[in-house]
């Protein structure tokens, strides 16, 4: 079979799971639209995981499809008993509700941020400033790129935009000045260790900052959709900081002496790194103007909570950057991929919040419930958390893994009595970082650590395992116990 034929079939897939959910009676005590919806989310999930069409397409097709058959999917009879209700009114409502959601015009924001950092090249100037200041030493060079990645992350929802975009083209020139060749054994003079570095790196920046990565947005709609807990962006950061600080400041010795570098000084990349800043000239003003934006949306965000919401705070600095003329409009309309992802987030934050209306949330709680007896909260949510993280070998993207797993795990966990629900919804979203990884295929920027040819395919794997264990047992063990210490 070629593979457009494989493709069209791959697109039957999800229908065709949906159809066979629909018609297997629903489980004792769901109602039978609720089974109807879920039967319609679970082939929408399936086609985000195939990736047969683009995720804001799938996401648009299955609020779609629930919006036109509402009066079966949608509604119960306790809907109907009123005779004031009107489902065609409502379900164009629900449909769109996602749209009216804060965390989707923050990830727009995030977004808009990025393409500043790109347009004014001040991204890569701190990347290379570090490198410059620090790259003598092989391992001091570590931890500027390190640096490089945690200092523009609070800023760029895209990981694949932060990492591939900005860090990588900057990383790869470094290899070639030590004789250290792709495909080659001479990859681990310095090029391996270089590129694990940066691929590691961004896993935790993407764990640690709320607007880091796209489904740490995602996650917290669902959280307030189903647990109806609110997650600010200093509740996620104070959360995750003992753990990020701590991993972030070890993981280029980690690297070190985990994945050694042959070479362990030298004078070449420094010399390379100030050349590139000297092509750059000074500061420019849109980089003075976007420096000065992005540190008064930062204040804001941590100590403004109270005064102002974080994304109006977000909105009114992309419309400065507009009026400034930091970027422009057609930078920001022309950005596909920012796009795509809030038009994805929107209609995945209408299919969360239909899965708790329908009552299909309450109805999987209570069913777990009945099986999670005899276990203790903090074992039960220990134990979830880390089956939710090593999920992600079956998953190719983070966006789909938050999308299928996480109101489906956060109502397992809502159903253990005792279960302290926000320091557990808090750890089920700060995976989605670090589970990035653990595969060559796991999360954006990693198909092209892997493709640059400096970590062989075993290595990566072998990486990948040992990495991902240390970074969920430190999530659990420093983030997680310190949040159950002091709640």
């Amino acid at each position: 079979m070629s593979n457009a034929a494989a493709s069209r079939w791959a697109a039957f897939l999800p229908l065709a799971l949906a159809a066979v959910v629909a018609l297997v009676p629903p489980p004792a005590g769901l109602e039978q639209h609720a089974w109807f919806f879920f039967a319609i989310f679970a082939g929408t999930i399936t086609a985000l995981i195939i990736e047969t069409f683009p995720f804001a397409a799938v996401g648009l097709m299955g609020t779609a499809l629930i919006a036109a058959l509402a009066p079966w999917v949608l509604f119960g009879p306790k809907d109907f008993a009123n005779p004031k209700f009107k489902p065609t009114e409502e379900a164009i409502k629900w449909m769109l509700s996602g749209w009216s959601s804060t965390t989707v015009w923050l990830v727009f924001a995030a977004f808009t941020f990025a393409v500043g950092y790109d347009k004014t090249g001040l991204g890569r100037r701190i990347a290379l400033a570090l490198v410059k200041a620090m790259g003598r030493r092989t391992l001091f060079l570590g931890y500027a790129v390190m640096l490089s990645d945690a200092l523009i992350a609070p800023f760029t929802s895209s990981n694949t935009a932060r990492s591939a975009g900005t860090i990588f083209p900057i990383v790869r020139n470094l290899p070639g000045l030590y004789d250290s060749k792709p495909h080659d054994p001479s990859s681990r003079k310095i090029g391996g260790y270089v590129m694990w570095v940066a691929f590691a790196t961004t896993g935790v920046t993407s764990s640690m900052f709320l607007t880091a990565l796209a489904p740490n947005l995602l996650c917290v709609e669902i959280i307030r959709k189903i647990a109806k807990i609110d997650i600010s962006w200093t509740d996620w950061f104070v959360a995750a900081a003992p753990f990020g600080f701590v991993m972030l400041a070890l993981l280029p010795l980690l690297v070190y002496w985990i994945y050694p570098p042959q070479i362990k000084q030298g004078e070449e990349v420094p010399k390379w790194a100030a050349s590139q800043l000297h092509e750059m000239g000074p500061l420019s003003r849109n980089e003075i103007l976007l420096a000065i934006l992005v540190f008064t949306a930062i204040l804001f965000w941590i100590f403004g909570g109270a005064v102002i919401n974080a994304t109006t705070v977000a909105l009114v600095a992309v419309a400065l950057m507009v009026v400034l003329g930091i970027v422009k409009w057609d930078d920001i309309a022309g950005n596909k991929t920012a796009w795509n992802t809030i038009v994805l987030l929107a209609f995945l934050v209408s299919l969360a919040e239909g899965l708790a209306r329908t009552g299909f949330i309450r109805w999987f709680d209570d069913a777990v419930a009945a099986y999670m007896q005899g276990y203790s909260a903090i074992a039960a949510m220990y134990a979830l958390v880390a089956i939710y993280f090593f999920a992600h070998y079956m998953f190719a993207s983070t966006t789909p893994h938050a999308s299928a797993m996480m109101p489906v795990m956060l109502g397992v966990g809502l159903g253990v009595p005792g279960m302290p629900v926000k320091e557990f919804a808090l750890l089920l979203a700060m995976t989605h970082g670090i589970m990035g990884v653990i595969t060559p295929y796991a999360t954006g920027p990693a198909p092209v650590y892997y493709g640059a040819g400096y970590i062989t395919g075993k290595d990566f794997w072998k990486l990948g395992a040992i990495f991902g264990a240390v970074f969920i047992a430190a999530l659990l063990g420093i983030s997680g116990s310190l949040m159950l210490a002091f709640p």
